[in-house]
């Protein structure tokens, strides 16, 4: 069964231009295409997990599209504001698997509030109660190595899918074809429609307020004379560290960590030589 999913991925024009070229170098093992096509990734409360590339054991559009399908059955079901979050890291492939889940949300009349740039998980999970959305979706694999990529669902309160809703969810990838089951629209179609929206600089800058807001004895930074070093993690960090209002502590930053890198740095030491000019943050 499984060699015939490969050879249906094979025959297919596949929209990502890097799916074919692996199905070929892998025509001729076995191992190979088993593999990638014998078993599918599973939805869980953590979402999806796995190394990206083609078949239906690996992460890509197709995959992508499916779960998204799931999920976009479910949420309309639910009443509210038909509305979902979506961010992404820096990892390989999230921001076009971010574009991706908000294309089929779109088709399917759902509403998405997709970051224009990368924001960490919690970002992810303010904009999903900040809109009253009925869910979030943050692309990531969390701290697995860089040929991984991820999918995590998030409920209306902002925290990880329950066991139900996931069930249900799962239920409902299970019915839709991988190739063909999801329905789609261009990202600029949904933007032009209205559907999509990118998350405003209301919401962000109310993140940034409630950061600030939970500070513990704010004023003894400003006379501790503090110094931090911080790893943004590749990048999925940074846009907080920069904006965030609190500047009370002088901080750098870790340089081989410093930059969204999706195949991650091998030097992720921290910067022993203080800066002459740090950032206050």
């Amino acid at each position: 069964m499984y060699q015939d999913m490969y050879e249906r991925w094979l025959a297919a024009d596949l929209d990502d231009p890097d799916l074919k070229p692996e199905l070929e170098s892998v025509k001729d093992d076995d191992a190979a295409i088993q593999d990638r096509f014998a078993v599918s990734l599973k939805f869980g409360t953590a979402g999806l997990r796995g190394v990206i590339g083609a078949g239906t054991n690996r992460m890509n559009i197709y995959v992508v599209r499916q779960a998204t399908q799931g999920l976009a059955n479910w949420v309309k079901t639910q009443g509210g504001t038909q509305t979902v979050a979506i961010s992404y890291d820096s990892r390989i492939k999230s921001d076009l698997f971010a574009r991706t889940a908000a294309q089929v949300l779109a088709a399917n009349g759902i509403k998405v509030r997709i970051y224009k740039a990368l924001m960490p998980v919690p970002a992810l999970s303010f904009a999903t109660r900040y809109y009253n959305c009925n869910a979030g979706i943050m692309v990531t694999a969390s701290h697995n190595p860089a040929k991984y990529n991820g999918y995590k669902a998030y409920g209306p309160d902002g925290c990880q899918m329950t066991d139900e809703a996931a069930d249900i969810v799962y239920a409902e990838i299970q019915k839709t074809d991988v190739l063909t089951g999801a329905k789609l629209i261009s990202f600029e179609d949904g933007l032009a429609q209205g559907l999509i929206e990118y998350v405003g600089d209301d919401c962000i800058n109310a993140l940034y307020q409630a950061i600030e807001a939970r500070s513990i004895r704010p004023g003894i930074c400003k006379t501790a004379g503090l110094k931090l070093v911080y790893s943004p993690l590749n990048g999925s960090g940074l846009p907080i560290s920069r904006s965030c209002p609190s500047r009370r502590t002088r901080m750098a930053t870790s340089r081989p960590a410093r930059t969204p890198t999706p195949k991650f740095s091998r030097r992720c030491g921290w910067v022993w030589n203080w800066p002459k000019n740090p950032a206050r943050i």
